[in-house]
């Protein structure tokens, strides 16, 4: 391949809209299998342990599981690039889902947990495609990157839960349990997410800017044109990584302690699963439809503004869902702001991060942030139901919403003292890598 040109500082390279289209595509198909453990995970395992409380253990362990795979993923990232890693994540996902399906028709929640723990990959890798999106963008358009890969999702993730009752069928009319028909569907869209990346995803991102950065490395003057300071290669702004990491993990606990629970409370208070799909599919839409808005917010406000304003949107939502806990037009409005509160939390820590790790070993660092943030989940799906049995339904949304405050402290600590804007080899504010 021939050296890759510069290109203007506020302008992707063709290579940069390439990748985006192929991750665009890829993530459309997996929003799909994402929503499979959503929608119905928690209510699987109800209808097979026989118990509430326990409900929240499929969402702990298939995010446990994103944790492992988040490493797993970061670390085939670092060394062969994002194309194999990604592809290799989906492909994982796609056999835990056929665990999943396969532990409903025999009955074995031995199986159905240690496949969750597997599907867990693929909800991982859908995360970290975003960092994909990001390797190759220009610090003035890297919310926009991130939010154009996460906004993909939407179309899969939506679709997803409302198909519940027919994936239901049609896993019934083969002997399987109904609830684990939309795991079908994982099988089929993470399994095609796979083939498209390995296939498609040429030339591979990271690579590519890690081979911009050592093209430019030895002519750079150590200082761009502006006069903006710049971390040498091998520097991290630590307090970037610590702002966004926390960010996105206390977001990502409290949506996952309301939203595994919702779909369990709504069917205690009568509701059916089509009513529970709609309400997720909401709440998924609102994770990743606003992405686009979110992205450019990003960029021209600030990322630290945005990061602080996800703290009183999941408030809101935790207010919301406790006052009237039993309408399912008002749930459906506390999971749409639970969505978005998500939404800024995930685009602005994810720029926050991406911002301040330099090419080489960005890929590492980045799955284990997203450890963090699976973790989180984990922890944020085990306690819930837990919760819910000792305190109620509303107990757990205002106590998330609260929770969820804590983000504006981290914000304020962060902006106490400036932070590198963009931490990378010292090299002009022109070249390749931030195109």
């Amino acid at each position: 391949m021939s050296a890759p040109h510069a290109a203007p500082a506020d302008r992707a390279i063709p290579e940069q809209r390439r990748i985006l289209a192929v991750l665009v595509f890829a993530q459309i198909l997996s929003g799909a299998g994402l929503a499979a453990g959503i929608t119905v995970g928690a209510l699987l395992a109800e209808e097979m342990l026989g118990s509430t409380g326990l409900a929240g253990v499929p969402s702990a362990l298939f995010t446990a599981g994103a944790a492992l795979g988040a490493v797993g993923i970061g670390q085939l990232c670092r060394r062969h690039g994002r194309r194999p890693g990604l592809a290799l994540g989906y492909a994982v996902g796609a056999l835990g889902s056929l665990g999943v399906v396969v532990a409903a028709a025999l009955g074995s929640a031995l199986l159905l947990f240690t496949s969750l723990v597997v599907y867990g990959a693929g909800t991982a890798t859908n995360l970290m495609a975003r960092y994909a999106g990001a390797d190759l963008a220009s610090p003035a358009r890297r919310g926009r990157a991130v939010s154009t890969v996460l906004f993909a999702t939407t179309l899969g993730a939506v679709i997803g839960p409302n198909l519940v009752t027919l994936t239901g069928q049609v896993a019934h009319s083969w002997g399987i349990p109904r609830l684990a028909g939309p795991f079908l569907l994982a099988v089929a869209a993470f399994g095609a997410a796979a083939v498209a990346l390995a296939c498609l995803l040429r030339p591979d991102p990271l690579r590519l800017a890690e081979k911009l950065a050592a093209a430019r490395a030895d002519t750079a003057a150590g200082r761009p044109a502006d006069g903006a300071e710049v971390l040498p290669a091998d520097r991290a702004d630590r307090r970037g990584v610590a702002t966004g990491t926390l960010v996105m993990v206390l977001t990502q606990f409290v949506m996952i302690a309301v939203m595994t629970m919702t779909p369990v409370h709504m069917r205690a208070h009568g509701h059916g699963t089509q009513a529970a799909g709609l309400v997720i599919a909401l709440h998924v839409g609102a994770m990743f439809l606003p992405s686009p808005l979110t992205g450019l917010l990003v960029d021209r406000i600030g990322r630290r503004w945005i990061a602080g304003a996800s703290g009183p949107l999941l408030l809101a939502a935790g207010v919301v869902a406790a006052t009237s806990p039993d309408s399912v037009p008002a749930l459906a409005a506390a999971l749409v702001l639970l969505g978005l509160g998500w939404n800024f939390g995930l685009v602005s820590g994810t720029a926050l991060v991406t911002d301040a790790l330099p090419p080489a070993g960005r890929a590492s660092a980045q799955g284990l942030v997203d450890v963090g943030i699976a973790l989180a989940g984990a922890a944020g799906g085990m306690s819930s139901g837990l919760v819910v049995v000792l305190g109620g339904y509303p107990t757990l949304a205002l106590a998330g919403g609260i929770l969820a405050l804590a983000v504006v402290p981290v914000v304020l600590w962060a902006a106490r003292r400036p932070s590198h804007p963009v931490p990378a080899p010292a090299v002009a504010a022109t070249t390749p890598e931030q195109t």
